[in-house]
């Protein structure tokens, strides 16, 4: 479940950035009512941002499987092999 706090609470640094290692999901900030900005600790960014740009690559793999961009296994080992001398 998100935690939401509002963004007068940011003046408690320390509960601030407890809260943000204590979960690994955001915590969304409000001001006025409205959602303003979103927290998160080092270690859950750096995992979302590796999760995303796994699916980025993801999805270019599929639009050159689409557009018959590929290459069979053996011929791409082969290659490989060919020109590392392995």
């Amino acid at each position: 479940m998100p935690q939401i706090i509002p963004i007068k609470e940011l003046k408690n640094t320390a509960a601030v950035s407890e809260l943000c290692h204590s979960t690994t999901e955001p915590i969304f900030i409000t001001k006025n009512g409205y959602g303003d900005m979103v927290l998160m600790s080092m270690e859950a960014y750096e995992e979302a941002f590796l999760k995303l740009k796994l699916y980025q690559e993801l999805e270019i793999s599929e639009q050159q499987i689409q557009e018959g961009k590929v290459m069979d296994a053996k011929d791409s080992l082969a290659r490989l092999k060919a020109k590392y001398e392995l």
